[in-house]
């Protein structure tokens, strides 16, 4: 066991916490009455339902995978398998259950408040499905590290939580593309061309599949699409530093253990980025939305990569940027030399 493995395992925990306290405060907005109430539900209903039916045949599949992995490449790779494809499941499940949540208490503020209440709700709903994604994946990878990190066996048996996430990544993009299409052109064909009546019309039933498809294909689809890449750089990056030569290895420090953990350190570090930025547009979220984007994107990025990564010998022009790209001035007259 490496306990310094502890650190995504802590920093996935923080981050699951942190999207459920956005879940909480989310549920707080109105989510509308009547109509529009009813359609609502009606919708997350028939999003939960589809990813039930769809886990159900995604879980025989990965059963058959699973017992194929036992028998031919051990438990343990077996094991990561079932816990990638159980993270990305998870991961999918909530980002959908909360989007559904999201989404009419989004229209219910814009029709009410105004376009800037609107925006926030959806970017705090938004990224209830990034937080999972990058804190499942922490979670996932960090406790197969805890327990199998250190051995050229443990690496290789690591790599099958990515097969796992990419088979849930395989069902749910595939899977909810097909219905997403397929109700579209339905309710395009019953609606507007039987019926005559406008698109979108909530008359049309088949508006209702419409919906729920856009969920299934752009929430869960491709929240399960993300996670299989964002682990899977990981666990690739890995199993080079464990593959490399001593040669290399001396080189680039002479520790491999540093090297092997250095990818699961970075992702740590961006989760404490992104809740950072979370946290920059809570701050603002008084005001209009594009000041409180403006502020995250330019104090958090643009000041840690000039003054951090690249900094510069004049620290009067490093002054004129962040004066004049930060709401301080019109970006217009900003200087190239500032960039």
């Amino acid at each position: 066991m490496l306990t310094n493995a502890i650190l995504p395992i802590t920093f996935g925990a923080f981050g699951m916490i942190a999207a459920l306290l956005i879940y909480v405060n989310i549920i707080k907005s109105p989510a509308g009455e009547g109509r529009v109430k009813e359609i609502s539900d009606e919708i997350h209903l028939g999003a939960m339902v589809f990813m039930a039916s769809e886990y159900k045949r995604l879980a025989i599949f990965c059963l058959i995978c699973i017992i194929a992995l036992y028998a031919s490449l051990g438990a343990d790779t077996a094991i990561s398998f079932t816990l990638g494809a159980l993270c990305s499941g998870v991961a999918g499940y909530i980002g959908m259950y909360s989007a559904t949540k999201a989404n009419v208490r989004t229209a219910v503020a814009a029709n009410t408040k105004g376009a800037a209440a609107a925006l926030n709700v959806a970017f705090f709903g938004g990224s209830i499905m990034g937080l999972t994604v990058a804190s499942m994946g922490l979670l996932g990878i960090g406790t197969l590290y805890f327990y199998m990190g250190g051995t050229a066996h443990g690496i290789e048996a690591i790599e099958g939580f990515a097969m796992g996430g990419s088979s849930v990544a395989l069902f749910s993009r595939v899977g909810g593309g097909i219905f997403t299409k397929s109700a579209d052109v339905g309710a395009d064909l019953v609606g507007k061309v039987e019926a005559g009546i406008p698109e979108d019309d909530p008359r049309n039933p088949a508006v209702i599949a419409d919906n729920v498809g856009d969920n299934v294909g752009d929430v869960a689809g491709m929240g399960s699409d993300i996670f299989e890449s964002y682990c899977g750089a990981m666990i690739a990056s890995i199993a080079l530093a464990a593959s490399m030569s001593l040669e290399n290895i001396a080189r680039l420090g002479g520790n491999q253990e540093v090297l092997q953990f250095m990818p699961l350190a970075l992702a740590s570090l961006g989760l404490l980025c992104s809740l950072a930025g979370i946290f920059a547009v809570k701050l603002f979220s008084s005001k209009s939305a594009d000041v409180a984007l403006r502020f995250r994107y330019n104090r958090f990025s643009h000041y840690l990569y000039r003054r951090r990564l690249f900094p510069s010998p004049s620290h009067g022009r490093r002054k004129r940027y962040l004066g004049c790209c930060s709401g301080g001035r019109d970006r217009r007259h900003c200087r190239w030399s500032c960039y």
